[in-house]
């Protein structure tokens, strides 16, 4: 062995970050409207790269020699009860009659939700340590960054950029959405995802993130303009989408973050963030009346009176199969209706069983972002704790005004975020443990 032989790099060899990197890439940069061309169904590639993940993780579970994490953590519990929930619902509802086209999609829908709950258990076990979930969150947030690109060329120049992707074995799926609607005198854009609210959440629950990257730069001294850029950009993404479910994302996130952060960056967000506001309603003439009319009005609003029109029917739906619903994915939009309402969807596909095992999901992600704000001395992970509150909270509230399960983007990247909080807690956990055994720690 020569003497230079001990300082050459060492070759990182591909872990669970690596794997969920891949599916941030396949999830958010591929658009969503291409599938795989040689298949019957409809399979996006993130779809097949999270069954993969899935089989990797039972894997994992069965050996002791691949650093799986393994042992209780509260958001794993609480995706495995929404799990089994999904599981009770479509063993009930494919024990009955179905039409032919609802049975097919609840077959296609068991997996599709399944692949998104391996996401989250595969994050919460398989990303082990802070280095490796920070690599994981920088990558989301670029890619939210590249997405918000896409959709504001598609708002200011009305080309969209997406379309001009083609990639071998990938079809292009007819998803009934256009690529930009139109809202009063603006173009909505879609990014690479598949509806304009769509994008508008992903973006925003991408803004806390863009904050937490932002101030850490700052802090470690490090560049911090690309992160300033991605902030801006994925900011803007969620205020052009033209989208309430967007808005009240981005404004719930930003109100979480400034309760959270320290005093002095409570002040530099707050003012960024309005600054920002004011900034793109001037670079962009019209864009503020857009968007106070869209509250302004809401009453007479003609999107609100449809989301609201078919509630009576849909308790109806409820009151048949209340305790497991009618089976995942079997209330077609174009056959029943439409519900911009995720929980009250839950409520007739799953029934009250699936709702609470949603809202604990959700919940419990909370919680474990929280935990690690209790439990950690180490600021930075107690701001991507905030952060995350910030984002998985985002989705949630969304839900209420956004059928969020019926878009696999949205899906992806709120599962996605869900099992960071377990991976964050288990991290969080691991560090005070090694803290106390550190000898010099007690002493100090």
């Amino acid at each position: 062995m020569t003497v230079a032989e001990p300082f050459l790099p060492v070759r990182r060899r591909a872990d669970g970050a690596t794997l969920v990197s891949l599916f941030l890439l396949a999830l958010l940069i591929i658009p969503a409207r291409l599938v795989l061309s040689f298949v019957p169904m409809t399979l996006p590639p993130a779809l097949v790269v999270a069954l993969l993940l899935g089989v990797l993780w039972v894997s994992g579970q069965m050996v002791d020699t691949v650093g799986m994490g393994k042992g209780r953590n509260v958001v794993r519990t609480a995706v495995a009860l929404y799990l089994a929930s999904q599981l009770a619902t479509y063993g009930v509802a494919t024990r009955r009659w179905l039409p032919t086209d609802e049975l097919t999609v609840a077959d296609s829908s068991i997996i599709r939700i399944t692949s998104m709950i391996a996401v989250a258990v595969f994050v919460c076990d398989a990303v082990r340590t802070k280095e490796r979930l920070d690599r994981v969150l920088r990558l989301l947030l670029a890619c939210a960054a590249v997405i918000a690109f896409v959709g504001l060329v598609q708002f200011g120049l009305g080309v969209d950029l997406a379309s001009y992707v083609s990639l071998p074995g990938l079809r292009v799926q007819d998803n009934g959405y256009s690529a930009m609607e139109a809202r009063s005198i603006f173009r909505r854009p879609t990014g690479t995802t598949n509806h304009p609210i769509e994008f508008g959440l992903v973006c925003a629950m991408a803004v806390p993130l863009g904050v937490h990257y932002l101030f850490k730069a700052r802090d470690d001294g490090t560049p911090h303009v690309r992160w300033a850029a991605c902030l801006a950009l994925v900011g803007l993404g969620a205020l052009t989408s033209l989208s309430r479910t967007a808005l009240l994302g981005m404004a719930v996130g930003a109100l979480i973050m400034i309760m959270t952060l320290p005093r002095r960056r409570k002040i530099t967000t707050a003012v960024v963030g309005g600054g920002s506001f004011l900034g793109a309603s001037l670079v962009v003439p019209g864009l503020f009346g857009t968007l106070r009319g869209m509250f302004s009005n809401i009453e007479d609003d003609p999107s609100v009176k449809a989301r609201t029109a078919d509630y009576e029917a849909a308790w109806e739906q409820i009151d048949l199969n209340p305790l497991l619903g009618r089976g995942f994915g079997t209330y077609l939009p174009t056959k029943y209706t439409i519900l911009d309402n995720q929980f009250l969807l839950t409520l007739i596909e799953n029934g009250y069983l699936g709702l609470f095992a949603l809202i604990g999901m959700f919940l419990a992600a909370a919680f474990a972002a929280i935990r690690v704000r209790m439990i950690s001395e180490d600021e930075q992970l107690r701001s991507l704790a905030s952060a995350l509150v910030a984002g998985v909270v985002a989705g949630g509230i969304a839900s209420v005004t956004f059928d969020l399960l019926g878009f696999g983007v949205a899906t992806g990247l709120v599962f996605t975020m869900i099992g960071v909080t377990g991976a964050l807690l288990r991290v969080a956990k691991e560090e005070r443990r090694r803290a106390a055994l550190d000898p010099a720690t007690r002493e100090a």
